[in-house]
C-alpha cells in the first residue's frame, strides 16, 4: 500500500504488485463513482497474481484514504487527471487498462489523452459502454436526488436490485432495507461530489481511435446501464474489439462473479 501525495491536502492511495512472469501484463483498476479498490484487491487480484501478473488498484480522490483538497472540483476532467497521474507515477509494464463503469470512461479517455512513457497493450470495459440521453440523465439526476434525501444508503436500497444478479442479492439483502434511517448528504460530503461527477461525464467518444485490443465485458442481468444496441454500435466502431457476454452477471460483474471475471481477463491477456 502505497500513496501518491499532491499536496498535504491531495493524496491517492494504490497497491501495486509488479508482474512475477516474463509474459505477464499489469492489470490497472479503476473503480465506479463510489467505489473502493478493496473489490480488487481479493479474489480477483490473488488469482491474476498468481497466474504471474501485476496488479495496479487505486483509489480516486475523494474515495478512501486518498483525500481532496476543499479547493479542488470532483469532475470526470478531474478523474481522468487522476487517472493519468497514478499510471504516469507507477508506469507498469504492459499496461492492461480495467475500468468498470464509468472508471473505463476515464481510464481510456486519460489513454486518449496521452500518456508518459506508459505501455498500454489492451483495455477491458466492463459494462462501461452508454449512450448519453435523456434516460441516462435521468438516472443520474435521480440518483443526486437519493443522496440528497438519503444518502448512499437509500440509494442502494432503491438500485442495488438493478445492478446485481439475484444469487448476489440474496447474499447481502440483510445489509440492506434495515431500520437504521438515512442521512443526506450534501455538496460538503466527498461521496456526494464524487456522484455528481457522473452528470460531467462526455460518453461520446472516438471510439475508431481506440486502436489497441479491446474487450468488451458484459454483464447482461444489468436493469441499469445496460442497452444491447449501445453495446453493439460502440463495440463495432473498435478496430481490434471482441465482446464476452455473461448471462449470470449484472453490473457488479467483478464483485458477483470474481472467478469468471478473473479467467476472463487471463484469457484476454494470453492473446496479447
Amino acid at each position: 500500500m502505497s500513496m501518491l501525495e499532491f499536496d498535504s491536502t491531495n493524496s491517492i492511495f494504490y497497491t501495486y504488485n509488479a508482474p512475477t512472469s516474463d509474459a505477464g501484463v499489469t492489470y490497472v483498476f479503476f473503480n465506479a463513482l463510489t467505489g473502493d479498490c478493496g473489490m480488487w484487491e481479493g479474489e480477483i487480484g490473488e488469482s491474476l497474481r498468481a497466474a504471474g501478473h501485476g496488479t495496479l488498484s487505486f483509489n480516486f480522490r475523494g474515495q478512501a484514504q486518498s483525500p481532496i483538497g476543499a479547493d479542488v472540483k470532483i469532475d470526470a476532467d478531474q478523474m481522468t487527471a487522476d487517472s493519468a497521474r497514478i499510471l504516469e507515477h507507477v508506469r507498469p509494464p504492459r499496461v492492461v487498462l480495467v475500468g468498470l463503469s464509468i472508471g473505463g470512461l476515464f481510464a481510456i479517455q486519460a489513454w486518449l489523452n496521452g500518456l508518459d512513457d506508459v505501455d498500454v497493450v489492451g483495455n477491458v470495459f466492463v459494462n462501461t459502454l452508454r449512450r448519453d440521453g435523456q434516460r441516462l440523465q435521468w438516472i443520474n439526476d435521480a440518483m443526486m436526488r437519493c443522496v440528497e434525501v438519503g444518502g448512499l444508503d437509500l440509494m442502494r436500497d432503491l438500485f442495488l436490485p438493478l445492478i446485481t444478479n439475484e444469487e448476489y442479492q440474496a447474499s447481502v439483502r440483510e445489509n440492506f432495507l434495515t431500520d437504521k434511517g438515512y442521512t443526506a448528504l450534501t455538496p460538503a460530503d466527498n461521496d456526494y461530489n464524487l456522484l455528481a461527477a457522473g452528470g460531467t461525464a462526455n460518453w461520446d467518444l472516438p471510439y475508431e481511435k481506440i486502436d489497441m485490443p479491446v474487450l468488451v465485458l458484459t454483464g447482461q442481468q444489468d436493469r441499469l446501464f445496460y442497452v444491447e444496441q449501445d453495446v453493439t454500435d460502440r463495440t463495432a466502431r473498435m478496430p481490434v474489439a471482441k465482446r464476452v457476454d455473461m448471462a449470470n452477471a449484472s453490473h457488479m460483474l467483478p464483485a458477483e462473479r470474481p472467478a469468471e471475471f478473473s479467467k476472463t481477463l487471463i484469457d484476454f491477456a494470453a492473446d496479447l
